[in-house]
């Protein structure tokens, strides 16, 4: 269908109270077998599918708005709009609804749109209620007149009927003249009045009556009735603002009617909305919500008005980057632009796409190379807003722009570092473009919205070159105020900056890998900043030992060797000795950095910690940290001897740790007196070495013996009797190979028990473990 009379586009309104847009398409009013009624259809250009197939019914409140709008409810909560290219085919399309409800076309709505209880749907029944009569336009009626409009906002019905009836006798325009009246006789209680008056006229939400009075002939009158409020001792100046103070300049001549037209409407319309009418919190909700969606429009109007003007649009692309533009110029042109991206945000994701497009290939990113350094503070600002809309919305087409700019454009001329120039050199005293430009970088930097599917490289490409080209010009300040150890500058602008720096570096410690470490690694990053923990400001000295923390978080050992190897610990010992126990936020701050340390049992720090510092903390009884971090440093100490010990004595120390054990039980008889008598021997040479043949087993003999008969009395307890299998000094584990070994002698027998240790039950419940190395040894088994 080409018919452009039946083109339209498919809004829906979402739970933001926001328009979504559905598609762009041909509407047709059809009779639909399935539905069992006429429906609208509505199917798309692009591809003929079918967006919209809604059965008019017939009680359904349809509601015409605009001329070439028509608005409806699907069901409970789901609102539908159809903006219309044309008027004639938004007339068809109502006629059609009209038609199947059996109402006449000349209505701009329907039906009654909110429920009511039965006692009002009683008393306010359908048409055939007579319409309500307006007193007659007159001074001394105008009390009544208010007190009618207050009285009809109750019921739905009786505020569709006042409407009608406001909309029929042209009543807006013959109460404007009363306004004039009662201003040429200063007649305060009338304006007072009108005043009660507009503003009801406001809440009857009729897009019919708006249009009336927004028109160029009108709107300043309602404006100067809603001056009057009877709550203010004086009258409000709104029409003085809008006239003489709000002074509407064209950077480029348009010669568009129509859409200068919109532009003086849509910026009076909103300041009405924004500051004439009392704060929105003394409503109800959505009492003004076609007020609201008479703004959205006609935004949306007015940018798909400009984006169909090329001309327009090259010429002040043009003269924006010209460098023969004046400064006052060029601050029209970028403000201009700025107000245009600002409607923009109303657009649906699809025509946002290509409103940005529309911009990026018109040169907006060369364009703001040269606003964002310019000396005109408001051209600066105004520039700074417009890259955070490009940003926020696409990072990537950022990102793209940069990357091509890499082989061709001076270092200091790409785009990445002009942003990161001007936040630097901010002039603002409380720094508000650099938080924002820090705010856009985060964004470009943030591997998360690096979208892959999009460009697999990006984000190797990107933070390649971020790292390689800008990231120098970034921590310039940083290196520049802390080359002699000390804090070079103290004032309020430079510490601010170099908060917003250490920011955006944990940041990047959070989110990228390998290139922060060499970045910090070679420019000695965290000794830098951690000077700036002398800093005055408690603010920075906070912000370096955040910075500090984010390293630590990531328990890389990489991170951790460093600050061992530069002692990086000394500033925040340092600082946490000077504060004294003060209880404030450094305090807590230092506290729990070593509380992480000790839960984490970040062994390679906690041992430099208390080694280096220990004495330092030896007085803290406050918190528990510092006993704790000493108590788990020294648990590790216990636990490095032990395993030093073991590897020295080696084999025997294995053998003599790893027996079987069983639970706890009453030692036998001769069990007891075997451990009683007297050794003349410690455990040291209780573990033999090697040969068995050196053992001095002549003094033993009759402890051996005792051993003897314990096992004698097992074995027959237990079965037949077994052969003991010796343990040879050479063998570690207990699976002989080759043949039946022959039987021991009592020498041998002597010595393998002793080497197997000096009790020994058959079939233990389980393997005792060695507590340094974590492994099992089994003792040789009896076969």
């Amino acid at each position: 269908m080409t018919d452009t009379r039946r083109r339209v586009k498919l809004y829906a309104l979402n739970a933001d109270r926001q328009w979504d847009d559905r598609g762009t398409g041909h509407v047709s009013s059809t009779y639909v077998d399935r539905l069992k009624g006429i429906s609208l259809l509505v199917r798309a250009e692009s591809d003929g599918s079918l967006l919209l197939e809604s059965k008019i019914q017939p009680d359904t409140a349809y509601q015409k708005q605009q001329d070439t709008l028509i608005v409806w409810s699907e069901g409970d909560n789901f609102d539908l709009a159809l903006s219309f290219q044309e008027k004639a085919g938004c007339d068809e399309i109502w006629e059609k609804i009209c038609q199947v409800q059996g109402k006449d076309p000349s209505v701009e709505i329907t039906q009654d749109i909110v429920e009511e209880s039965e006692d009002e749907r009683f008393d306010d029944m359908s048409d055939s209620a007579p319409p309500i009569e307006l007193p007659s336009c007159e001074l001394s009626r105008l009390e009544d007149i208010s007190e009618l409009f207050s009285n009809c906002l109750s019921s739905p019905m009786r505020k569709e009927k006042l409407a009608v009836a406001i909309e029929s006798e042209n009543y807006i325009r013959k109460l404007l003249n009363l306004f004039h009246m009662c201003e040429d006789l200063e007649n305060t209680e009338g304006l007072h009045h009108l005043y009660d008056i507009f503003k009801n006229i406001f809440l009857l939400n009729k897009n019919a009556l708006f249009e009336v009075m927004f028109a160029d002939d009108t709107i300043f009158d309602v404006v100067g009735c809603l001056e009057y409020d009877p709550s203010s001792p004086t009258p409000k100046r709104h029409r003085e603002y809008l006239k003489q103070h709000a002074k509407f300049k064209e950077a480029i001549p348009i010669k568009n009617p129509e859409l200068l037209s919109k532009i003086h409407q849509t910026f009076r319309v909103q300041y009405i909305q924004d500051v004439v009418l009392p704060t929105p919190s003394v409503f109800e909700d959505n009492m003004l919500s076609t007020l609201s969606s008479f703004i959205f429009f006609n935004k949306v109007e007015i940018v798909s008005l400009v984006q169909e003007d090329e001309k327009f649009l090259t010429e002040l692309f043009s003269m924006l980057s010209s460098v023969n533009t004046s400064d006052v110029k060029r601050r029209d042109l970028v403000m201009f632009l700025k107000e245009f991206c600002n409607y923009s945000q109303n657009l649906q994701p699809q025509a946002k796409e290509t409103f940005y497009k529309t911009l990026t290939n018109l040169g907006i990113l060369q364009a703001l190379e040269i606003t964002l350094a310019a000396e005109d503070q408001k051209t600066k600002t105004a520039s700074v807003d417009i890259l955070t809309y490009i940003v926020e919305y696409s990072p990537s087409v950022v990102r793209e722009y940069t990357l091509q700019q890499a082989n061709n454009t001076d270092e200091d001329q790409i785009l990445l570092n002009v942003i990161i120039e001007q936040m630097i050199c901010d002039s603002d005293p409380e720094l508000g473009g650099a938080v924002q430009l820090m705010g856009v970088l985060r964004i470009l930097l943030d591997p998360e919205n690096m979208l892959s599917s999009v460009n697999k490289s990006e984000k190797t490409d990107f933070l390649n070159f971020f790292y390689k080209h800008s990231v120098h010009i970034l921590i310039a300040p940083l290196l520049e105020n802390t080359i002699h150890g000390e804090p070079q500058k103290e004032d309020y602008p430079t510490v601010q900056l170099l908060g917003l720096i250490i920011e955006l570096l944990s940041f990047c410690v959070e989110h990228h890998t390998y290139h922060i470490k060499n970045c910090i690694l070679n420019k000695d990053l965290l000794r830098r900043i951690l000077i700036l923990m002398k800093s005055t400001h408690k603010f920075l000295v906070l912000c370096a030992l955040r910075f500090m923390r984010k390293l630590i978080a990531l328990k890389d050992e990489f991170y951790n060797r460093y600050i061992i190897k530069g002692n990086l610990f000394a500033p925040v010992v340092d600082a946490f000795v000077k504060n004294n126990g003060r209880y404030n936020l450094l305090d807590s701050a230092i506290i729990e950095m070593f509380e992480f340390i000790k839960l984490e049992d970040i062994k390679t720090l906690c041992s430099h910690v208390i080694e280096n510092y220990g004495k330092s903390f030896d007085d803290i009884c406050y918190v528990q940290t510092f006993k704790a971090l000493k108590q788990r440093y020294d648990q590790h100490q216990d636990k490095l001897k032990d395993r030093d010990r073991n590897t020295l004595d080696s084999v025997p120390s294995i053998l003599r740790n790893s027996r079987y054990r069983r639970d706890q039980r009453q030692m036998d008889e001769e069990e007891e007196m075997w451990f009683n008598e007297d050794d003349d021997f410690d455990d040291n040479e209780a573990v033999v070495p090697a040969a068995t043949t050196d053992i001095p087993t002549k003094k033993f003999d009759p402890d051996l013996d005792s051993i003897g008969k314990i096992m004698d009395k097992k074995v027959e307890a237990n079965g037949p009797k077994m052969n003991i299998t010796p343990v040879k000094t050479s063998m570690l584990n207990n699976n002989a190979s080759g043949g039946q070994p022959p039987s021991p002698t009592p020498a041998e027998f002597r010595s393998a028990l002793f080497k197997r240790g000096l009790v020994d039950y058959e079939g233990g419940d389980s393997d005792e473990e060695d507590e340094e190395s974590g492994e099992v040894n089994k003792r040789p088994r009896i076969s």
